[in-house]
């Protein structure tokens, strides 16, 4: 299982990837994607809504199951992966890359050290 180092992670297995300023670019994890299965769907977030930290933002549909993608940090989703509606295996294939679901505008950007470091990520998903 994939946990890239330069990530910060939540508790629900979204990652979170601290672009410039105060954007971060969010998709779910290698775990998660593995454990959904093949995904059929993504309900993309609305751009321009405001967003607190583990609002249900967004769903993801998979031949097993749906499951909700919660916002990591607070802030404004400015940008979502269009690519997913017509490609929602992108999740599965390439879970931090093409991918990704949407970019935010993030409230506080000193949040993401609430947020798990890849150590901490491999730990909970071990556990």
């Amino acid at each position: 299982m994939l946990i890239p180092e330069d990530l910060r992670y939540s508790s629900d297995h979204e990652w979170i990837r601290l672009e410039e300023g105060s954007r971060a670019r969010v998709g779910i994890t290698d775990y998660a994607q593995d454990a959904l299965g093949d995904i059929v769907y993504v309900d993309l977030p609305s751009i321009g809504a405001e967003v607190s930290v583990g609002q249900s933002i967004s769903e993801v549909e998979s031949t097993k199951s749906v499951s909700d993608i919660y916002a990591p940090l607070a802030g404004t989703i400015v940008e979502v992966n269009e690519e997913l509606n017509d490609e929602p295996e992108r999740l599965n294939n390439d879970p931090y890359g093409d991918g990704w679901i949407f970019v935010m505008e993030v409230s506080d950007v000193t949040a993401l050290d609430e947020l798990l470091e890849a150590a901490a990520y491999g730990q909970l998903t071990e556990g």
